[in-house]
């Protein structure tokens, strides 16, 4: 199986990389910007012309929530042009295509997890940019494309909120996290093994998925979690309301994903967030 994964550095990128490695089924190509640039169309066709991959797995996003509310344009660069130009030569060259995508579509007003088939409404740049993306490939690739949306995630690389809490954790003798914001976790590498189960799936199942670690919890009592893990004494962490810390962007104040279908159609379990953040936290210490 010819894979093309783009934005192989980043969060996502690396997990898949370390699981793809290896492994015999895979014929995977890693690619980032400096290998590929995703928003220019004619390097794009160029290259898949020549890869012609099975599957193209588009890793690659703008995730700089409150930047892009500045920066609006760079966003929609690479959250929705670059999905299409992947869109356009996986049409033209037969591959199909699974994309990720955010809890960011909607605006958080529910009181019970979102299903694939709500509506849609975005209350931030990034969010906005993100929907577009979706709305690019399901009309340029119909049959052929497989979304992932997911949330709060983390890894061992770059920059997330688990991190960034274990580091404050340690340096810090008080933190304020929002509590009136709700989701659900997710580890990369759990990530990176649905896109795996939706790859090697004995049939191809086409469509939106929602996928994050089982469970729902605050920001607050996430970095509770975080530094009881770690073995964190020092810290005294204290809840606030959202509107303590104003920030450019939106957040949604419930974002939890429903993920029925996505158990149903490929047979998984998926883990409780609690178990994969204790296993990133002792693979981290």
């Amino acid at each position: 199986m010819k894979l093309l994964i783009t934005g192989a550095n980043g969060q996502l990128g690396r997990e898949l990389r370390a699981l793809l490695d290896g492994d015999g089924r895979f014929d995977p190509t890693y690619t980032d910007v400096d290998e590929l640039d995703i928003t220019n169309r004619e390097t794009v066709d160029h290259f898949i012309d020549m890869l012609r991959p099975d599957y193209i797995v588009n890793c690659a996003a703008y995730t700089a929530v409150d930047r892009a509310e500045d920066d609006e344009a760079t966003a929609l660069l690479i959250n929705a042009t670059a999905v299409e130009n992947l869109a356009l030569a996986a049409a033209r060259t037969g591959a199909r295509m699974v994309h990720v995508s955010t809890d960011y579509v909607f605006d958080g007003n529910g009181n019970r997890p979102y299903r694939e088939d709500d509506s849609p409404h975005p209350v931030s740049a990034y969010g906005r940019t993100k929907l577009e993306g979706e709305q690019v490939l399901t009309r340029l690739l119909p049959g052929q494309f497989v979304i992932l949306r997911t949330a709060w995630l983390y890894s061992p690389h770059g920059k997330n909120f688990v991190k960034t809490m274990l580091e404050l954790g340690r340096t810090r003798d008080q933190l304020r996290v929002v509590y009136d914001q709700v989701g659900s976790p997710t580890l990369a590498t759990d990530l990176a093994r649905a896109i795996i189960t939706v790859l090697t799936a004995p049939q191809w199942h086409a469509g939106i998925y929602h996928y994050t670690n089982e469970g729902v919890i605050s920001w607050y009592d996430f970095t509770l979690a975080i530094h009881r893990l770690a073995g964190i004494t020092t810290c005294d962490v204290q809840p606030c309301l959202s509107h303590e810390f104003p920030a450019k962007a939106h957040r949604p104040a419930y974002s939890v994903l429903d993920k029925a279908k996505f158990k149903d159609t490929f047979g998984v379990t998926i883990p409780y967030w609690e178990d994969s953040l204790k296993q990133f936290i002792v693979n981290s210490l």
